[in-house]
């Protein structure tokens, strides 16, 4: 049987988890921020959203470097909880909610592909559906080739990604108005239970932005020296973008009020337009949507991998654990999650997937695994961690209390994700019924 091949270097793996990170979602969250806290108080959402990718970015590096195979969080869930046994429920209970979650996130991206292109030609709802789908099916098109050629392109994509946000942030400080900044007009916040209230609602949208920093995981079969490389691919890729990120919010807090900010559908449009006029404005609409062409691009490559890991390994569909017999990929598992994406581009709006899409994960995806890596350390001998998080266990504490505190931001999302738990538990319980696999082996 045909295995992956490393040949993902560290700036190609870096490249994917950057593109990743950055897609439509900033350009789409800036307004709704600015809404839960106004002007410059909404940095703090930013900060908090980058603490969180810090901290769990630690967990990740080092489940990452101990076990560099594909799958990521399937392949952490069943080694920290045992394969025989609570290890098999956890990790399907991954790949329940990422037969879910992923065309989820993929949709997402779609969707709001097709909202911002609204900004240079007019669409109805039925034509912007039309976008998104056709999106979705082209990204499949250009994924269904061999992981080497992949990696060349993920390099040309993260060009255009970082030269964009560059661009944003050098003319919002050569056009930086100090008074929109300071604005606080109107604005009451006090460190009370309402401004923590209005702090998780915005840090939804803030950690929707920064999810990614651990795409280099799902490739782990993939990358080249993954002990080191890994790691370091997920610091540099948060490091990076969180610095980008804060200087891309506080120059255009800078350029457009926070009172017209909040409101905007296409921030950056007006952004570039206040400042250079409407040409600009929609070369800058283009460059965006080219992000967020490159961002569903890494994305959908990654979360194929997972399906695929878990039918090698027997916990999946057979037809998953196939790749292409000329191409070495696996596409089984890219046509169907690419198939189910499509669907979900057409169903759902925007709004209704970002909390949707955090809520189905948190428990079962980063809580398990910042609160099994504590017990992982117990367990493992030194020699079985590359690399090991400072100040252990301190960053994979915080991390679980910030992620539970989101979970709960997410209001009746949370009990859409506790239902799909549930659901996903019967699901287990009667195919390990029927197999005889535990719990009901003798």
């Amino acid at each position: 049987m045909s295995e992956l091949k490393r040949e993902l270097n560290l700036t190609e793996a870096t490249t994917l988890n950057m593109i990743d990170m950055v897609g439509i979602g900033p350009f789409i969250v800036v307004p709704l921020v600015i809404q839960e806290l106004h002007g410059p108080y909404s940095l703090y959402a930013w900060l908090l959203g980058a603490l969180l990718a810090f901290v769990d970015g630690m967990v990740w590096a080092e489940l990452g470097a101990a076990m560099p195979y594909a799958g990521g969080s399937y392949v952490f869930l069943k080694e920290i909880f045992g394969k025989d046994r609570w290890g098999k429920y956890f990790s399907f209970l991954f790949i329940w909610q990422t037969t879910f979650q992923a065309p989820l996130v993929v949709a997402s991206g779609a969707i709001g592909f097709a909202q911002y292109f609204t900004y240079l030609i007019p669409l109805s709802y039925w034509q912007q559906k039309t976008v998104s789908g056709s999106l979705v099916i082209f990204l499949i098109f250009l994924l269904y080739r061999r992981i080497k050629t992949i990696g060349k392109i993920s390099v040309i994509l993260g060009v255009g990604v970082i030269g964009t946000i560059l661009w944003i942030i050098v003319s919002g400080f050569l056009n930086f108005n100090t008074s929109y900044f300071t604005d606080v007009s109107g604005i009451d916040i006090s460190f009370s239970s309402l401004f923590f209230i209005a702090l998780g609602n915005a840090s939804i949208k803030t950690v929707y932005t920064y999810l990614g920093y651990y795409n280099v995981c799902h490739l782990g079969g993939e990358i080249q020296s993954p002990g080191i490389n890994i790691p370091r691919s997920i610091r540099i890729s948060i490091f990076g973008i969180t610095a980008l990120y804060l200087m891309m919010q506080t120059s255009i807090l800078g350029v457009v009020p926070w009172q017209e900010a909040m409101k905007s559908q296409f921030i950056v449009s007006l952004f570039f337009e206040k400042i250079y006029g409407e040409t600009a404005a929609i070369a800058a609409t283009a460059l965006i949507l080219w992000i967020a062409f490159a961002s569903l691009f890494a994305v959908l490559l990654g979360y194929s991998r997972i399906p695929y890991a878990a039918a090698i390994d027997g916990n999946f569909f057979k037809p998953f654990g196939k790749l292409h017999p000329a191409k070495n990929f696996p596409h089984i598992s890219l046509l169907v999650l690419g198939s189910i994406a499509f669907i979900f581009s057409l169903l759902f709006r925007l709004k209704e997937v970002i909390s949707a899409i955090l809520a189905m994960r948190i428990l079962v995806q980063f809580i398990s695994q910042t609160l099994g890596i504590i017990k992982l350390r117990k367990e493992k001998p030194k020699e079985f961690f590359p690399y090991k998080m400072p100040l252990f266990p301190l960053p994979a504490i915080l991390a679980a209390i910030i992620w539970l505190g989101l979970f709960y931001s997410t209001g009746y999302f949370a009990f859409a994700g506790i239902g799909m738990m549930f659901l996903g538990t019967l699901v287990f319980l009667v195919k390990n019924k029927r197999s005889g696999d535990w719990p009901f082996n003798k």
